[in-house]
């Protein structure tokens, strides 16, 4: 599969947008008038689609399986996930291939048009705009031009095809009974299996939906403590983040966080599924205390539990 390097090349570069609250956004299209995008960090290859093994029981948006350099991948057809008006018939004549969550898989799409840099600050949550999408789409940018594009949200696509991870027996932890961890996060799934690890482990948590809304609220919650007298450590125990959020990234929040004495002493571990170790590098490079890809509940636990344990 030929590797599309005008596209792609120079990631290490895109370090530097690190704490600088843009993002680059692969847009692409499924053969409809919609415009759709993914991040630039997912995308390891864009190339023509290949010879697609047809397997038997395989889940429904899944064509089948590649050989990609020595690794068996499943395909994935983005069509059968959207509800889209006048869906195309044919499959994609393009394959993006996606490294999210430690794995790799390819997503057939129409064709890709190019890379565009956007400040978080223009991505904004769809707000029931696109329901109809049983929220797959997890935010959207409108270009200069006034053309939307709709940003999937792969973690719920992913759940759709293969189903939710099971999460293991996980111990509670050796926690005060006030012990609590507030979370970002703007992936539904995402949500839904943190606070199950949470609950898990017995600790009390608080969450937001974006980067913007968790600072604001974590700006009050240390105002309060101010004003209280009270520890701001005893109010949080731990802030956990996604590194992908509309409006704010989890890398500024992590500035703001490690740069406000009021959070001292207080955790940041970033939680992503940008597992590969330049975004691990873009972690260190804001201060997060701990870096965790998605989704291991069990991963999560154990880089949680020795930084909530007193």
């Amino acid at each position: 599969m030929a590797h599309n390097k005008n596209l792609l090349e120079g990631v290490d570069a895109r370090t530097r947008l690190a704490g600088s609250n843009q993002m680059e956004i692969l847009l692409f299209s499924l053969g409809t008038r919609e415009t759709f995008g993914i991040n630039v960090f997912k995308v390891r290859e864009v190339g023509r689609t290949p010879h697609i093994t047809k397997t038997p029981n395989m889940p429904r948006g899944v064509e089948g399986l590649i050989s990609l350099r020595g690794n068996v991948i499943p395909v994935l057809s983005l069509v059968s996930f959207l509800d889209l008006e006048n869906p195309p018939t044919a499959l994609g004549g393009t394959m993006m291939v996606a490294e999210y969550s430690k794995r790799t898989l390819g997503f057939l799409v129409h064709e890709v048009d190019r890379i565009i840099r956007m400040d978080w600050e223009r991505v904004k949550a769809p707000e029931g705009l696109i329901s109809n999408n049983q929220g797959l789409i997890t935010s959207v940018i409108e270009l200069d031009n006034g053309h939307l594009v709709s940003i999937l949200d792969v973690e719920q696509i992913l759940s759709n095809a293969f189903g939710e991870a099971v999460i293991v027996d996980i111990l509670p932890a050796r926690v005060q009974e006030d012990a609590s961890v507030f979370f970002a996060d703007d992936s539904i799934v995402a949500r839904k299996k943190i606070i199950e690890v949470l609950d898990k482990l017995g600790v009390k948590h608080k969450h937001a939906t974006n980067g913007a809304e968790a600072w604001t609220r974590l700006q009050a919650i240390a105002a309060h403590s101010q004003q209280t007298g009270k520890p701001l450590r005893e109010e949080i125990n731990l802030i956990l983040v996604d590194a992908e959020m509309p409006e704010m990234d989890g890398y500024v929040l992590t500035k703001n966080i490690k740069s406000d004495a009021r959070f001292e002493g207080v955790p940041v571990v970033m939680h992503s599924s940008l597992s590969s170790e330049a975004n691990k590098a873009m972690g260190r490079s804001v201060g997060v205390d701990a870096y965790v890809a998605k989704f291991d509940a069990e991963v999560l636990s154990d880089t949680l539990r020795p930084l909530i344990e007193r």
